[in-house]
């Protein structure tokens, strides 16, 4: 995916970024400075994860030291389950959020059977210890780790004093957030209360595609479309509906633009297939090919299959208006 650096909250203009450095060799890591580390899947850079990256950060100021977050590629749950799994960021847009935190160091490590399959003391000794000389280490009390779930916050606590570095806790509090945040948020995105899913967040709900052709019927009734075709799968998709979004394009990264966005099967024209389309707002360029990224902000309407085209325009001049006015008031 293309690296964008207008603001990751879908804001407008350049944020300030802060350099943080990634490492996906984890046999040639840095000796970090009186590192703080704290590990976990940080899918979706939540307000749950905003309060430990605070944590993080301020036992890092305490020392001079600095922050290092471990997180996995791919999602440990797609290696050690079966079921289904949505995302909420992939890997690139987690780096971009990241960094936004002002992180200094992020470790990204292949998560596959072998690594699943390390012993706790293996785990400790060899991976964190080893690999990473903590200063101190910052985990949930319900942390399980090693081959089948041995090691717990307890153990590290143990191995710690032993190898001679702290333990701090993650308040239950911020865990029960976090656990509660996640789930909520994608169950949120799925039923379209955009609203609600960007409150757990802290930030409006993005995702990138590649614009594709489409049969150009949105052009024929005055509302040409982007259509928009995404990956990974895993990546969460909002439910059907029309929405308020905004607009960053892969060559324009410095402006956002405003625009309604459909995400459903078209049945007023019979459609069978989920398509995404955006009507981007005073822009008429071509963008094919080009990766563009939506910022979801408001859930204007469910999907309506209509008498006819006549009717559908007369629906979407009244989203326009509404996506417009909407957009106005949230700037």
């Amino acid at each position: 995916m293309n690296q964008f650096y207008c603001s990751p909250l879908g804001t407008g203009g350049l944020y300030l970024r802060h350099f943080m450095q990634v490492h996906r060799n984890i046999q040639n890591l840095p000796r970090f400075k009186n590192a703080v580390v704290t590990i976990g899947t940080f899918d979706g850079v939540h307000t749950g994860h905003q309060q430990i990256i605070a944590q993080l950060k301020q036992e890092a100021a305490l020392l001079n030291g600095e922050t290092v977050i471990i997180t996995f590629h791919p999602h440990p749950r797609k290696i050690v389950s079966t079921k289904h799994l949505y995302i909420l960021n992939t890997l690139e847009e987690k780096i971009e959020l990241l960094e936004s935190k002002g992180i200094d160091h992020l470790v990204v490590v292949p998560f596959d059977d072998s690594f699943a399959h390390q012993s706790a003391e293996e785990y400790v000794k060899y991976f964190l210890f080893e690999k990473f000389h903590p200063h101190t280490v910052i985990i949930g009390y319900d942390h399980r780790f090693g081959k089948g779930r041995q090691g717990d916050y307890h153990s590290l606590e143990d191995y710690g004093k032993a190898l001679g570095f702290i333990v701090k806790e993650i308040p239950e509090h911020v865990l029960n957030n976090i656990t509660v945040s996640s789930t909520r948020i994608r169950e949120t995105l799925l039923q379209s209360d955009i609203e609600t899913a960007n409150n757990y967040l802290g930030y409006n709900y993005f995702f990138e595609g590649t614009v594709v052709q489409g049969n150009k019927l949105g052009r024929t009734i005055g509302y040409p479309t982007a259509n928009i075709r995404t990956e990974p799968e895993e990546k969460l998709i909002p439910g059907n509906g029309v929405y308020a979004v905004s607009v960053a394009i892969q060559n324009l990264k410095d402006q956002l633009f405003g625009g309604m966005m459909n995400i459903g099967m078209r049945p007023t024209v019979n459609g069978n297939s989920r398509t995404i389309e955006v009507n981007i707002f005073d822009f008429d360029a071509d963008i094919y090919t080009q990766t563009i990224r939506v910022y979801v902000k408001k859930h204007l309407r469910g999907e309506v299959k209509f008498s006819g085209l006549d009717a559908l325009k007369e629906q979407l001049a009244k989203d326009k208006l509404t996506a417009r006015e909407w957009l106005l008031k949230a700037q």
